[in-house]
């Protein structure tokens, strides 16, 4: 019997689509991580994937799966279509933090209000890489960027959002997570993490939500290297990493 213990998942098309990314960009690693669950639960032949504006949608390029691109912040009402027209689907979204948080808040509150059984995954690069590094509801406070030239200042752009915390909060949420990739062994409980969210709306309970960390070197002006101890030592320390919430959907 022959056993696969490498190669590209089965959903990874040829080129794969990853030299559409800024040299040390994350968003391809997190597009692995997805990948490779779906085939490790056996679940890519009936997953469908719907995904909104921003660097994260270069991903339709990268997997052979049934795919829906929507307007920007929309994803999370189409995934709710997709689902109920099609509930025996694995749907989930991806999304960037400004798609998920930002114009498309009210689409993320209304996916949790309702506990709709999908899954989204959430790539945070603390800024909007993909029109040119302005300020994102994640952006760090005193973090410069296009739109901030002098940094962030909470009294005129407000604090950033902890998205994987107020997902928790909600009573439709049933997994909330927030992983990184800067070093080995967070890439692997963040694959854990994603696997969680999928065996949830496996199970049917409710919605599901993982935030990823992921470097933006152009924008934030720093090679990849240094990006990742960007990460370690200074975004860690406000977006903290694990399990916000775990439970059956019972509240437990």
């Amino acid at each position: 019997m022959k056993k696969k213990v490498c190669g590209n998942p089965r959903i990874w098309k040829d080129p794969p689509g990853a030299a559409m990314y800024c040299p040390g960009c994350q968003h391809p690693v997190i597009h692995r991580i997805i990948s490779d669950v779906l085939e490790d639960m056996g679940i890519d032949g009936k997953a469908i994937c719907v995904l909104g504006v921003g660097c994260h949608a270069f991903v339709q390029v990268s997997w052979d799966l049934d795919i829906l691109s929507c307007a920007h912040g929309r994803a999370l009402d189409s995934g709710t279509a997709v689902k109920r027209l099609n509930p025996d689907a694995i749907v989930f979204t991806v999304q960037g933090d400004g798609d998920c948080i930002g114009i498309g808040a009210g689409a993320f509150i209304g996916a949790m209000t309702r506990g709709e059984k999908i899954t989204t995954i959430m790539y945070n690069n603390t800024n909007y890489g993909t029109t040119g590094g302005q300020l994102a509801p994640t952006t760090l406070i005193g973090q410069k960027t296009t739109t901030t030239p002098n940094g962030r200042d909470a009294a005129m752009e407000g604090y950033p959002v902890h998205t994987a915390e107020l997902a928790a909060t909600f009573r439709g949420t049933v997994y909330s997570a927030r992983g990184s990739l800067h070093n080995a062994a967070n890439y692997q409980r963040t694959k854990k993490y994603v696997k969680t969210a999928f065996q949830k709306q496996i199970d049917g309970v409710g919605f599901s939500f993982v935030e990823v960390l992921s470097a933006c070197p152009p924008n934030w002006h720093l090679s990849p290297t240094e990006c990742l101890k960007r990460i370690e030592e200074e975004i860690i320390a406000e977006f903290p990493l694990g399990e916000f919430k775990k439970d059956d959907g019972t509240g437990i």
